[in-house]
């Protein structure tokens, strides 16, 4: 066998160097490195195989295809669900507002409104964000004061994490923030077993959106329970008092510590020119934030409503929506006139819900060949998690076992299921 030692093989003319004729077998010697780092090289159909490719050289980035689909361990991150209506003035306490799963805790720190706003970072994909607006000043915050943009987390979807072991995975938070408030922001993760850990950052410049990356480490300490309650809080601050901000930043997990909670948070809520936006919330496994995980409008939708379920509603709409064909007294016919509705969703609920109504004068109807005007739903029963039974009972004048519709009547009514964190 021949051999020729070279440093360096160049083309005659041109950029192309060919090695070997048709059919012939060039070997890398086992030891040796074929470096084309800076070079573009050219192989023939099926002459690589997965037995000559290293499981390293495998990655993400390389598939053709989503490996690790629903990674997003936040629900709504591109803010695109609001199911409760796309805005909320005049806010000044604890409660779940506009976009789907996201929860407001404001603690004596100004009045708000909330949107799902169409404010968004260019060429990224979303449609829409959260938007905070400042309507109410406090530009001196009490103690106690504070103010927590939050999503609840379900323990149950988090075993895979493997927290309170030697094998505790890190967690990677990934969002686009856009504020005319500039300088440091706390995000914090704050677990059921009463331990958290916070990290900051930082909006440099002012009414631009910009894209931040938090990695958290894995916590060895406090496993998850496997149930539906709440195994996680991933928390936003806008705003702290010093009972939040008094002590060192907790930027490693341990027990809870209120003065290490919130360490050099800024106070969103000293001027009412303030406002702050957020899409693209993304909460994965690994020390890396891989791209934003879209999902179809059905499938975002349908996990949103396995936590709050909209089955009529006129807010919207100027139509008369209508909730459920039904008949009177069915399966109770202990009860006069009592109206009866099951009404079966599309998704099991996360735990039997309760209901969500307005309630005024003849806000809802039930038209029998007459109309029956009622007020709101006197009562809720659970066949099931993916089915529920509603009534009135006392403002419907018709026969045991007579069928009719109901409406949503007012221009305001409407009426939900509410299995919320």
């Amino acid at each position: 066998m021949s051999e020729i030692k070279v440093n360096k093989v160049s083309p005659r003319s041109g950029t192309g160097v060919t090695l070997g004729d048709s059919g012939d077998t060039i070997t890398v010697p086992s030891g040796a490195t074929l470096d084309t780092s800076n070079s573009t090289v050219t192989l023939p159909d099926n002459s690589v195989t997965t037995a000559k490719i290293n499981n390293e050289a495998v990655t993400p980035a390389k598939l053709g295809y989503d490996y690790n689909q629903f990674r997003n361990i936040i629900i709504n991150g591109d803010m695109s669900i609001a199911q409760r209506g796309t805005s909320a003035t005049g806010l000044t306490g604890s409660g779940y507002n506009t976009c789907d799963r996201w929860r407001s805790q404001i603690s004596s720190a100004g009045t708000w409104s909330q949107s799902q706003s169409t404010e968004v970072p260019s060429g990224q994909g979303f449609a829409t964000s959260y938007k905070w607006d400042c309507t109410t000043a406090d530009a001196s915050l009490a103690a106690g004061d504070s103010i927590i943009f939050q999503q609840r987390v379900e323990a149950q979807f988090l075993q895979y994490l493997k927290k309170g072991t030697s094998n505790a995975e890190s967690l990677t938070l990934s969002f686009w923030v856009r504020s005319n408030k500039t300088g440091t922001y706390i995000a914090n993760l704050y677990d059921e077993n009463n331990r958290n850990i916070s990290k900051a950052y930082t909006i440099s410049a002012a009414d631009t959106w910009e894209k931040k990356t938090l990695t958290f480490a894995g916590d060895t300490s406090g496993a998850f329970g496997n149930d539906n309650a709440i195994g996680l809080y991933v928390q936003f601050f806008l705003a702290a008092g010093s009972n939040y901000t008094s002590g060192t930043l907790a930027t490693s997990w341990e027990s809870y510590t209120a003065a290490n909670q919130a360490v050099g948070q800024v106070n969103l809520a000293d001027s009412t020119s303030n406002e702050w936006f957020i899409t693209g919330v993304q909460l994965e496994a690994g020390t890396t934030a891989s791209d934003f995980e879209f999902l179809p409008h059905d499938v975002n939708l349908q996990r949103c409503q396995s936590y709050y379920y909209v089955f009529g509603d006129r807010r919207t709409s100027g139509a008369f929506p209508i909730i459920q064909q039904h008949s009177i007294g069915t399966g109770i016919t202990h009860y006069l006139n009592q109206m009866v509705i099951s009404v079966t969703m599309k998704v099991n609920m996360r735990a039997v819900p309760s209901i969500d109504q307005t309630s005024g004068t003849d806000f809802f109807q039930y038209y029998h060949g007459t109309e029956d005007n009622f007020d709101s739903f006197t009562g809720i029963s659970s066949n099931g998690q993916a089915q529920m039974i509603i009534r009135n009972t006392n403002q419907i004048s018709a026969s045991i076992g007579e069928v009719g519709i109901v409406y949503v009547n007012g221009t305001d009514a409407y009426t939900a299921f509410d299995s919320e964190l």
